[in-house]
């Protein structure tokens, strides 16, 4: 059975199925994912100023207008402590053969491992440390995102090809509608950030707008 749409929003059995950013980009289902903007990582990204500039100013819109923002931090494990996949990561990204070699690239507490000072959080914004790509991957995102009724979120960050196409994927089998920011998403390889956005955009299940249009939409909310 289905009914009449209102916008991009489609109705069948009860449910409203959102198609388009529009239709999500409401405080009480949209949050702001800022994924990973840490010191050490930004500084290996060429335009990592644009890509500061625009988080910061999508975080303060969703600030001013009442959405949720939550960021991720990525953490390594103490060598020692790493356990094989970490290990085995580490060697590939630090082009070692010997595992003995590798050093953790962002021990908690380091300053490579804090965000930048224009994304410092606020008192009501939280981050979530994690050891995988996936931001969802042992993390309490998925259940804090349901705790609060949201189904989709708009994200930005760095590294649009490392670590938030895999939370994109992860997302969209988890049922979220996931928004990424292009000008807001850096890339360590423009052509393998290329590549992803091509995947994804045939997978399906996930979004793409830029600053300027979701800063729009934002304000079009009460």
């Amino acid at each position: 059975m289905t009914g009449p749409s209102e916008g991009g929003v489609r109705y069948a059995y009860g449910l409203s199925i959102p198609q388009t950013v529009e239709d999500v980009v409401d405080p009480g289902r949209l949050a702001v994912i800022i994924y990973d903007m840490q010191v050490g990582i930004v500084r290996q990204i060429p335009d990592a100023a644009r890509i500061v500039e625009n988080c910061v100013r999508i975080r303060d819109m969703a600030r001013e207008k009442g959405f949720r923002v939550l960021y991720t931090r990525h953490m390594s494990m103490p060598v020692a402590a790493a356990g094989v996949s970490q290990l085995r990561t580490a060697m590939e990204w630090q082009r070692k053969d010997d595992p003995n070699e590798v050093q953790a690239a962002f021990p908690q507490g380091s300053a490579q491992y804090q965000l930048v000072p224009e994304l410092e959080p606020g008192a009501n914004e939280v981050v979530f440390d994690k050891i995988a790509m996936s931001a969802f991957v042992g993390t309490p995102l998925d259940i804090v995102l349901r705790d609060l009724g949201i189904d989709s979120f708009a994200i930005a960050g760095i590294a649009l090809e490392v670590g938030i196409e895999p939370t994109v994927r992860h997302a969209t089998d988890l049922g979220y509608l996931p928004v990424m920011v292009t000008d807001a998403c850096g890339a360590g390889h423009p052509e393998a950030a290329e590549r992803a956005y091509a995947t994804l955009a045939f997978a399906g299940g996930s979004r793409t707008t830029d600053t300027a249009a979701l800063l729009d939409l934002m304000k079009r909310t009460s």
